[in-house]
């Protein structure tokens, strides 16, 4: 079973609805015991980086999410914002997150966007690098739908696992062990989307 992290922000009905059109067995939640008892987690996000790590804290969920995947290892998938939660700081209210992934969360630099206007709002092709498991049997060029202003800024390459261009290249999905974001949104993506999210599920 999959647990969809509820923490006051996200997408989550879209997230769910995209599972069970898949068949995959997922739920809403924030309870301990759903979340201990679940394969594997999602933490969606749609939002302010400063609210949602203020939201993990004062709900508990922030040292209940370090105990299930630090020290446990559940696998967890984090989508946009939830992303960005998992690295060490963001710009966007100058914020430390999880600290999960040697990353920070940096917007768009503006001198390099060409005129293009902020947030990055649509579908982007997406180039793949390495053999994360997101990313097996998945259609040929793949492309996702993207809604954000800030963007992952990794300490270790080997960690990127998908690349994206918007005025310049920037990370679009990361993986580190049982450890996955994607910036962009699967559950909007169609078909990349669904692929996607069904490779996750097969993870454990």
């Amino acid at each position: 079973m999959t647990a969809i992290i509820d923490y006051g922000l996200g997408n989550l009905n879209s997230v769910l609805n995209m599972h069970r059109y898949l068949g995959i067995d997922a739920c809403i939640t924030s309870a301990e015991k759903e979340l201990e008892k679940a394969g594997r987690l999602i933490l969606p996000g749609v939002g302010n980086f400063k609210k949602g790590m203020e939201n993990l804290r004062r709900s508990g969920l922030a040292d209940l999410l370090n105990e299930l995947v630090i020290k446990k290892g559940k696998p967890v998938l984090g989508i946009c914002l939830g992303a960005q939660l998992m690295t060490k700081h963001s710009a966007e209210g100058d914020c430390d997150g999880l600290g999960w992934m040697d990353a920070v969360t940096v917007p768009f630099d503006q001198t390099k966007m060409n005129g293009l206007k902020v947030p990055h709002m649509g579908w982007a092709d997406v180039q793949v690098r390495g053999n994360d498991p997101l990313w097996k049997d998945m259609l040929s060029s793949p492309r996702f739908y993207h809604v954000h202003s800030y963007h992952f800024k990794m300490n270790h390459p080997e960690e990127i696992s998908a690349v994206a261009v918007y005025g310049y290249e920037f990370t679009c999905a990361f993986h580190r062990s049982h450890i996955y974001g994607v910036q962009f949104h699967p559950e909007k993506s169609h078909k990349y989307g669904m692929k996607l999210l069904e490779n996750f599920s097969k993870i454990s």
